[in-house]
Formats: C-alpha cells, sequence, structure tokens
C-alpha cells in the first residue's frame, strides 16, 4: 500500500511554528507539539525567558491559554501569540576563588611573589642580621618546626618561656612568606633573656657573633621544648654525643670523659686543606690533670670521638679569634673548601663505626644501583633493559625532613607498606644550610643565610629581607680566602638509609638524657693576624 502523494503523517501535523512577543522580545518559528499539553509549551516558555509557567499569561486568539486544556485556543502554524509575565529573578553568586592578577596585586606582594613559596625575608632592625640569619637556617629544620608548634604553648611566661613562644610565632609568620616580617618580639624576647644582644655602642646597639645567638636559643629551646618522653628536642635533633680519651705518657695514666654538643668546631690552620681535617684537629685536646701516682701535675693528651651522630649536624669554622694587640676578634681569611656531602664516619668511636657498616654498605649498593639504573635509561629501552633494570630504594633524605621518630630513635618504621625495614643513620651528611659572615672582625662585618629547600632542593639566599635565588656551585664558594661572604656555621642533615628491621643500629642517633649539654673543648687558635688565601 503506498502513501498518498502531499499527505503528512500525523505526528508531523501536531507540530506547529509560532511566533511568541513577549515584551520587546520576540522569538520566531517556535516549534509547539500541539498533542501534548499546554504546560509543557509553557515550560518551553520557561527556558526561553525565564518567566516561570504560573507567572504566565498566554494569549491565543485573544483567550488565556489554560494548563492542561487547549480548548477553542489550538494554534495554527505561523500564528503570532502574546505572552505576559516578568521573568524570575535568578540570585547571582559571587565566586568563591576569584581570579587573581599579577597586575592587580599590590607592588609590595608583586616585589615578592617569585620567592613567596620560599618563605620571607626579615627586616633588620639595626644591626640583626646575625639574628635574621641565625633564624632562617632554624627555620630550615622542619622537625623543630613542627615540635615548636606543639609544645610552645605550655613554655610559661617566665623569660626563657616567652623566647621560646616567641620563636614558634616567628616561624608560624615566616610560613606564609611574601612580604619581609619585622622580628620585634623575637628581639626584645632574645635581649630580654640574653642581655649581651642589647648591648649598644654609643647609642647603637653593636654587631653580634651569630654562633653566640643560635647556641643561646638552643638552649633556650632545650630548657623549654620537651619530647613526651620529656627529653629535650633539640638533644634529639641536634646533640652530638662524644666520649674524650686522654692519657699520659709520663704518668701512664688515662681517663675518659662523656659530653654533648651542638656544634663540630673547625679549627683552621695554617696547613689546614678542607673542613674535616679542621674537625680532626678540634678533636685534639691537651689538658693538664693531677696525676695521682706521681703527685703533681702532668700533661694528658688525646682525643675526642663521636659515640652517637644526630640527625642534623652542625659544623662552626673558628674564624674568629682575640688579638691582643688591639684588643678585637679578628677574622682569618684562609679558604677551608667544604662539599656538599660530609661523612663523620672516621670521626666516630670503634663501637659506632661497627653499627654503621652494614647501613652503609646497603647505602653504597642503592646508589650503585642508581648509577646503573640511569645507565640503562640513556641506553634507551631494549630486549634485555626490562631483564636488567632494577629499580633502586630511595638511598638517602634528600629532599625530606627528617621525622621526630627518626630523630629519638636509632631506627624507625620504613614508609606504609613495609614492615620488615627501618631507617638507620649512614654517617654521611648533606649540605641544607649555611650561615655565612663577611668582613674581618667579629665586631662588624654582615650575616646572610643559605638554605636549601626541602621542595625542590633549591638554594635561596636570605639576606635579611631580600630573598635571592643561587646555585650549588655559588654555595661552594663561600669557602673563603679573601672579603667576600664565607661560610660561619654548616648545617647537614642525615642520610639515611632502609635497612632490615633487624639489623638497624641501635645508638647511632642521639637519644634522650639527663645529662648536662658541655661543648666540646677546642683550643682558639691565637695568631698577630689574619691569614690570607
Amino acid at each position: 500500500m503506498t502513501q498518498s502523494v502531499g499527505k503528512r503523517p500525523a505526528e508531523e501535523m501536531a507540530q506547529v511554528k509560532l511566533n511568541v512577543k513577549w515584551g520587546k522580545e520576540t522569538y520566531s518559528d517556535v516549534e509547539v507539539d500541539i498533542s501534548q499539553s499546554p504546560l509543557v509549551f509553557k515550560s518551553q516558555l520557561f527556558a526561553l525567558t525565564g518567566v516561570p509557567p504560573d507567572r504566565q499569561k498566554v494569549m491565543i486568539k485573544g483567550a488565556l491559554l489554560k494548563d492542561d486544556d487547549w480548548g477553542k485556543a489550538v494554534p495554527k502554524d505561523g500564528m503570532s501569540i502574546m505572552l505576559m509575565g516578568s521573568a524570575e529573578v535568578v540570585p547571582v553568586e559571587a565566586p568563591k576563588n576569584i581570579p587573581k592578577f599579577v597586575e592587580d596585586l599590590p607592588e609590595s606582594e608583586q616585589e615578592h611573589l617569585e620567592t613567596k613559596r620560599f618563605g620571607s625575608g626579615l627586616h633588620n632592625l639595626g644591626n640583626t642580621c646575625y639574628m635574621n640569619s641565625t633564624i632562617q637556617c632554624m627555620f630550615a629544620v622542619q622537625p623543630l618546626r613542627e615540635a615548636l608548634y606543639t609544645k610552645a604553648s605550655g613554655a610559661g611566661g617566665d623569660l626563657t618561656g616567652r623566647l621560646v613562644t616567641a620563636t614558634a610565632e616567628l616561624f608560624k609568620a615566616l610560613e606564609t612568606g611574601g612580604a619581609p616580617l619585622p622580628p620585634y618580639a623575637f628581639l626584645m624576647a632574645l635581649r630580654a633573656k640574653f642581655p649581651q644582644f642589647g648591648q649598644q655602642v654609643q647609642g647603637v646597639y653593636a654587631q653580634q657573633d651569630a654562633e653566640e645567638c643560635w647556641t643561646n636559643v638552643m638552649y633556650a629551646m632545650r630548657e623549654k621544648v620537651k619530647d613526651d618522653d620529656g627529653s629535650p628536642v633539640v638533644d634529639k635533633l641536634f646533640g652530638i654525643r662524644t666520649r674524650l680519651s686522654l692519657k699520659s705518657d709520663e704518668a701512664t695514666e688515662s681517663f675518659t670523659e662523656d659530653g654533648m654538643s651542638y656544634t663540630l668546631k673547625v679549627n683552621i690552620e695554617e696547613k689546614t686543606a678542607h673542613v674535616s681535617e679542621g674537625v680532626a684537629l678540634a678533636l685534639k685536646e691537651e689538658r693538664e690533670r693531677h696525676s695521682s701516682a706521681l703527685g703533681h701535675t702532668v700533661v694528658f693528651r688525646g682525643a675526642m670521638t663521636l659515640t652517637s651522630l644526630p640527625p642534623y649536624l652542625t659544623l662552626q669554622m673558628m674564624r674568629f679569634f682575640f688579638r691582643r694587640d688591639n684588643s678585637q676578634k679578628a677574622k682569618i681569611l684562609k679558604k677551608i673548601p667544604f662539599s656538599l656531602e660530609f661523612d663523620a664516619f672516621e670521626f666516630c668511636s670503634d663501637e659506632l663505626k661497627k653499627e654503621l657498616e652494614g647501613p652503609r654498605a646497603a647505602h653504597k649498593e642503592a646508589q650503585d644501583r642508581e648509577i646503573e639504573a640511569k645507565k640503562l635509561a640513556k641506553k634507551g629501552p631494549g630486549p634485555s633493559t626490562a631483564a636488567t633494570a632494577v629499580p633502586a630504594p630511595a638511598a638517602g633524605s634528600s629532599g625530606a625532613d627528617i621525622d621526630m621518630k627518626d630523630a629519638g630513635e636509632a631506627s624507625t618504621s620504613a614508609p606504609a607498606g613495609s614492615s620488615t625495614s627501618k631507617k638507620a643513620m649512614t654517617g654521611k651528611y648533606e649540605l641544607v644550610g649555611v650561615v655565612t659572615h663577611k668582613g674581618r672582625t667579629a665586631d662588624s662585618g654582615h650575616y646572610v643565610a643559605w638554605v636549601k629547600q626541602p621542595s625542590d632542593g633549591t638554594w635561596v639566599c636570605f639576606d635579611d629581607d631580600k630573598l635571592t635565588i643561587r646555585t650549588e656551585e655559588e654555595v661552594l664558594q663561600l669557602s673563603g680566602g679573601g672579603d667576600w661572604h664565607m661560610a660561619y656555621l654548616l648545617l647537614y642533615r642525615a642520610i639515611m638509609v632502609d635497612v632490615p628491621a633487624a639489623a638497624a643500629p641501635a645508638a647511632v642517633t642521639a637519644e634522650a638524657s639527663d645529662a648536662a649539654v658541655q661543648p666540646i673543648a677546642a683550643e682558639a687558635m691565637e695568631t698577630e693576624g689574619s691569614v690570607g688565601a
């Protein structure tokens, strides 16, 4: 059976096109299915105009259109109809995250936008560069910040407590990044607790020693910032435990003495060619002591060894000495090269060396696998690559701060998913911070901090309120030999390695102790002038 030409199907007959006039607006050729109820058409009009169906008055052939029945107002194709009614007001919410453009920011924010992710600089409040550089290096130790944030609230209202609280508040402010901050509260608390930092010369605050600031703030935190077991957090993070062994050739007597310090001294002599040689010199000691066998004073000689290593190791270049001729603290300018990695193994006691052997071997194996993997990657994929390439486990702590659990125990649980391995010390350290001094005397000159960022390894120079990105090559040039900035304090972070839990050493990191902190004895070198390069 065939369909007659010119006759449309019934479903096409139900479709008509209308012209809708609404106020000043006209919508042409609006397709309407008249087989549906008028409410469907009103929904179409709502989509076009925003006038809700319950507010619509639709006039067709002079009659008002109902919702459920077309009645006698069935529209015809091409007909014009009128719509009356006001559109529904749609509330407009302001965007939650308004995009900010650099050109719209205040000039002060634009200036520090590039370095904001690294923190903030600190205003120099009058010869306070020694303090600013010290704070920036301490701030780089993430576990110290975390301990301060959780423990400083209970530090108390005495002078020590106020200094610790001010330190925590300043660290929190530095984390926001951006424009430099004026550390007024910290400076006032520091001078109140340690009046020597408020010394004035002719009405001007005098320059101070950055190492003295570092050590005194450490002692304040040692008193107030305790771990859950009651031991000082700074002891676990920075404490270097030592054993001094002295012997007298004349009396054949010997004795030992245990102690702890927050820094390793680096003595500088004419023949000192590297920082490790300076450490070895500083660990040697000669002391006069009464001999019970001979009944008079004799000379005892010997050296110190390290009996435990901290997660963060601080080396102090002994560049300043007192000149008797002019009663000033002069400076040794001699070039003393240092490395991005420091190995403390040779300075450890025999017992500690034995404990470090296993982790050091594991670290070496991991490094070898990493080197082999890089060689294979350069060659490109091959038929035997998949079979020979072995992924190297993390061999160190580069780019990541040590957890407080690692600081308080010899080893800690490895990353999630491994219950059979723990972190252990290797005796190796990577450089993460430097405090430098520029000038020829301790009572003048300028201090600056250089800090390696844990996020991406970028070196940033904190020169009071100015932040500048630097390279590793520029950092290594801070070894001295002229009037340029030269290293005074070197902050190293321990390189850890995963070892089987049963093999993890038990006395590698500094543990809690009630013993008094005793600085490592090191004779100050007395010369008549500065030593040139």
